[in-house]
């Protein structure tokens, strides 16, 4: 009935131009991704110049840690693209075995490049479903259980060197934060500000905060 293994009936030159499609689609995904990571960037790095502007060291600090998240994870967007565009690129040396030998061939690069694939949040899904497909092919062996888990971003930036958050800060400061001390007449001028106008100034800042910081994690799922 031709349901199972090799006895599917399957195309394989159509089966190639469909991962190809496929591998574009994922790749104009990210594209977006990217753009709207950094867009968000920009919006975090005008609140953080902002905070500065009013010596507000606890906010900035929190600021520079999400900038510097937006940062790995574009990143870590490109390194998917460069794994999409070698699986491509895999995919045209089969089309051309396959006008010789008449089927598709195993290959190690595919099998790499799908295993690393499989680990990035970004393309996970899409890629687990076609390395099964490709599996089923003959193109790669089945792969370690363990390289389709752990798929979740981890985001480890809660560990994040104290240095970095120092550079980001130093950068969007012009000095006045990060490396260098704080600035003498920060907490001057914050005394200055009457008690609830500055209770008041925080609130909004933190409902800005987190509304930023839920777009840029929207954004990196």
């Amino acid at each position: 009935m031709g349901l199972f293994g090799k006895s599917s009936q399957r195309d394989p030159k159509e089966q190639v131009n469909e991962w190809t499609g496929k591998l574009r689609k994922e790749g104009h995904q990210l594209d977006r991704q990217i753009r709207g990571i950094q867009r968000e960037e920009e919006k975090v790095k005008r609140a953080l110049k902002e905070a500065a502007k009013k010596g507000d060291r606890d906010t900035c600090t929190i600021l520079a840690k999400e900038i510097l998240r937006a940062r790995k994870a574009v990143t870590r967007i490109y390194t998917s693209k460069a794994h999409l565009n070698s699986v491509q690129l895999q995919m045209k040396n089969q089309l051309a075995t396959l006008r010789v030998a008449g089927s598709l061939q195993k290959s190690t690069e595919v099998m790499q490049a799908m295993q690393n694939l499989v680990r990035l949040p970004e393309v996970a899904g899409a890629m687990r479903e076609m390395s099964r497909e490709m599996m089923k092919a003959g193109i790669i062996e089945e792969m370690m259980e363990e390289t389709f888990e752990g798929l979740e971003d981890t985001e480890e930036m809660e560990e994040e060197a104290q240095t970095e958050v120092d550079k980001v800060l130093w950068e969007l400061t012009e000095g006045k934060l990060g490396e260098a001390p704080l600035p003498p007449t920060a907490n001057v001028a914050k005394e200055e500000v009457p008690a609830a106008a500055v209770e008041e100034d925080e609130e909004e800042n933190e409902e800005e905060l987190k509304e930023m910081q839920s777009r840029l994690q929207a954004l990196r799922s």
